[in-house]
């Protein structure tokens, strides 16, 4: 049997002879998007394992422990400052404030910054849908339709179609980083990158042997901790669990709204996390909700019809977002029980001005919402029900729920004998998700069985993690000279 788009020979009962039949191209499942990776098919027997093979001979898995700063990387203070351009100006001492805090949140911030670093790393040229933030904090559990929690992925303001090493290297620098700001020692710090790489790539070994419909599906929640041995993480994880359970639109209006005359609930500020906008601003969000409705599969809109407007608030995100434009939108149904929307400032990609120079030409990108929110759906098992886009005037913007039984395991704060433990975890689902838009037999290949990879991988995280520490220092000293505006601690 032949991939997508391939012709492939049918019987027909009494037709006497056999009819081709065609699959339709699916757009952004191919097998790969870079020279490297065409040259490794064609000199391939067809089998995708096989060329994936082949691509060792083009880029070594040993050349991924290198890197050397370019020549036009700007310093970081440049950076940071580029970076906050196009976001509301009052908030950016915000976002340096938090970025400056330490070189883990420095990183979370930097996903561009990166980004042109990677440009200039080797790459085999095989493309998936790619999360662009692939950080360890960027991993969290949140709620399906039924009440279960999910654990995934779960931020993908940066997500496109690009280099499948970009994400395992930004995942595996964050660890090390992590690791470093909770007290880790250096072995326990690079250990954690190296099991991060390694559950990869055996998970993507593993989605390669199943049935493809099978590979979708697979490493569901209570599968995950013993496929990646993450045993000493499981304490941990209920907790988060237990308190993610509470997590939830209800309890967010309980602590941010009041009862107003007349009935109904409105927002109440909390300056600067949570303010109240003109009515003129309102109405354009509520207004927006409209368009929202047309995302969405049509089961979802009766649901929607049980809930009524009530306010709309302004409120600021986390450290990659802030400055970008973002609101709360209260919903109540007829018994007066609370769902608030979150409606977010959808930004072009971070990584977008990378991705050219490294042959991955991205298409036009007809709605910035429509692509995080498509992004999403197409890296995670389970997504939100309500996630949708809509634009608000001119600019565009993703619609989720907001605190739909979100929790997160903090990176920087686990014990020493837990990094190893949360890197395969994490890994594992990066593998995952990055197998529903790439062929995982291709990558598999390429990775192939020992630790070659894991070793090189786990060098360059630890060779970026001294980059970015250095970085980080950059940005406070230019804060303490009063070069760049900083708000510290909000």
């Amino acid at each position: 049997m032949g991939g997508i788009g391939d012709v492939v020979a049918l019987p027909r009962q009494g037709a006497g002879a056999e009819q081709e039949w065609r699959l339709p191209e699916v757009p952004g499942f191919a097998a790969s998007s870079g020279s490297s990776a065409a040259a490794a098919q064609g000199r391939s027997s067809g089998s995708p394992k096989a060329a994936g093979k082949a691509l060792r001979d083009e880029v070594p898995r040993s050349a991924h422990a290198g890197f050397a700063p370019g020549a036009q990387r700007p310093d970081a203070p440049t950076a940071v400052e580029e970076s906050n351009r196009g976001r509301i100006d009052e908030l950016t001492p915000i976002r340096v404030g938090r970025m400056a805090a330490t070189p883990f949140a420095f990183l979370r911030g930097s996903a561009g910054l990166m980004a042109h670093d990677l440009a200039h790393t080797p790459l085999t040229g095989i493309g998936a849908q790619i999360c662009g933030d692939a950080h360890a904090a960027n991993f969290g559990l949140y709620g399906d339709a039924r009440g279960g929690l999910v654990i995934d992925l779960n931020d993908f303001d940066e997500t496109v179609h690009g280099p499948w090493e970009w994400d395992v290297k930004r995942l595996a620098t964050s660890l090390v980083l992590a690791g470093r700001e909770a007290g880790a020692d250096g072995d326990t710090c690079r250990q954690a990158a190296h099991d991060a790489v390694g559950a990869y790539r055996r998970t993507m070994r593993l989605l390669a042997k199943l049935p493809a419909l099978d590979a979708w599906n697979a490493i569901a929640d209570e599968e995950l901790v013993s496929h990646t041995d993450a045993h000493d993480l499981l304490g941990t994880l209920e907790r988060v669990a237990e308190k993610a359970r509470h997590n939830t639109s209800g309890r967010f209006a309980a602590k941010s709204t009041v009862e107003v005359a007349g009935g109904g609930r409105r927002f109440v500020a909390a300056p600067p996390v949570l303010r109240e906008v003109p009515d003129a601003e309102a109405a354009a969000v509520a207004g927006s909700l409209g368009p929202y409705l047309e995302t969405l599969s049509e089961d979802r809109l009766p649901l929607l019809g049980r809930y009524a407007i009530h306010d709309v608030a302004f409120r600021v995100v986390g450290t990659g977002s802030v400055g970008t434009r973002s609101y709360v939108v209260l919903l109540l149904d007829h018994r007066g029980e609370p769902l608030v929307l979150q409606v977010k400032e959808a930004r072009p990609s971070a990584l977008l001005p990378h991705l050219a120079t490294v042959g991955f030409a991205a298409p036009a990108v007809e709605h910035e919402g429509r692509r995080v929110v498509l992004g999403q759906k197409r890296m995670q098992v389970v997504s939100d029900i309500l996630l949708g886009w809509t634009s608000v005037g001119e600019l565009p913007f993703q619609v989720r729920q907001f605190r739909n039984r979100k929790g997160s395991v903090d990176p920087a704060a686990l014990a020493a004998d837990q990094m190893d433990d949360y890197a395969r975890m994490t890994g594992a689902l990066l593998a995952r998700a990055h197998a529903h838009s790439a062929d995982p037999r291709l990558i598999a290949g390429y990775c192939g069985k020992n630790e070659e990879l894991d070793e090189a991988i786990a060098s360059f995280a630890v060779t970026y993690a001294d980059r970015t520490e250095a970085d980080h220092g950059e940005l406070v000293r230019a804060v303490r000279e009063g070069r760049v505006a900083a708000e510290m601690g909000v």
